[in-house]
């Protein structure tokens, strides 16, 4: 098949994504052989496009990276490819990719000859960034990764770093937005915080390492690179932020419930009772509750 004017075959990244096999497991339907945790099914999609329209507006867009017009953009996980299409739109002159291991129902529903509306210069392209991109040395200017960490292993960073770097091209810049586990919610969500975290290092997963891209994208040996940690409120006092935030959190934790009590972590009614007691804790006027993100990008000069 052709992808913008290149010949291609089918990468054995693609082919193992779009057959990847799906389970319910833990009462949600989920992808199977991959490291990621939370569900691929309807509810999780339409909780990921309410979290992309939370993290434009609190970060005043789409993206931190000083690019001026590039001719190719790069999502890489992009989940239900709203943040893909939207810079379609706003680089109407750009080839934009999103890539993932499930089609988003929007591709999925266009693809099957429905009338979803997908700007022209927007495609979706499976793939596995942990078994390699599926693309050729320098294709991109601009390649964005945002909120993976539930994804890649502790020992996988270093090569999926090198991959963002690979595939962009000299003079192109990478960026990713991580997060990790919320801080001051309190004894209960403290808890909370360790179950994910035990669920998560069985699947070779660290939590922290959505702090270290920075020093990930310097060993990639990109230049210019800029890394902040970027505290937002979360909770009640923190306004329409905190509140939108908690609602993000809360509403993506339930998937978690069914996990936890298959791997033993938590019985099913210690799970329902340490969420609602992290959730009324957060949602006290004074209670401190912050929710950590990581920006950080870097530009490849050859």
């Amino acid at each position: 098949m052709r992808w913008f004017g290149w010949v291609r075959r089918r990468s054995a990244a693609e082919s193992a994504a779009e057959g990847a096999s799906v389970a319910v497991i833990g009462g949600r339907l989920r992808k199977i052989g991959i490291p990621y945790v939370l569900p691929a099914d309807l509810e999780e999609m339409n909780r990921l496009d309410f979290q992309h329209y939370l993290l434009r507006q609190v970060f005043h867009g789409n993206y931190a990276a000083p690019i001026q017009q590039p001719r190719d953009i790069l999502d890489v996980g992009a989940g239900t490819g709203q943040w893909a299409r939207e810079m379609a739109t706003l680089f109407p002159t750009a080839r934009v990719v999103g890539l993932d291991v499930t089609v988003p129902p929007a591709d999925e529903r266009a693809e099957a000859g429905g009338r979803e509306v997908r700007p022209p210069n927007y495609t979706f392209v499976a793939g596995n960034v942990l078994e390699g991109l599926p693309f050729p040395d320098a294709s991109f200017d601009f390649v964005h990764m945002r909120l993976l960490v539930l994804a890649i292993p502790h020992d996988r960073w270093p090569f999926v770093v090198g991959e963002l770097a690979r595939v962009t091209r000299p003079g192109g810049w990478v960026e990713s937005v991580e997060a990790t586990t919320l801080e001051n919610g309190g004894p209960e969500m403290d808890l909370f915080m360790r179950w994910i975290v035990t669920l998560l290092a069985r699947r070779g997963i660290n939590f922290p390492d959505g702090g270290r891209v920075g020093e990930l994208l310097r060993a990639a040996r990109l230049s210019d690179i800029v890394s902040q940690r970027v505290t937002l409120p979360f909770g009640d006092y923190g306004g329409r932020t905190g509140k939108l935030l908690m609602a993000d959190f809360f509403n993506g934790v339930q998937a978690y419930g069914g996990l936890m009590e298959a791997q033993g972590i938590a019985t099913a009614a210690e799970f329902e009772r340490v969420v609602a007691e992290a959730r009324a804790a957060v949602a006290a006027p004074n209670a401190p509750c912050v929710s950590p993100f990581h920006i950080a990008y870097g530009r490849r000069l050859s």
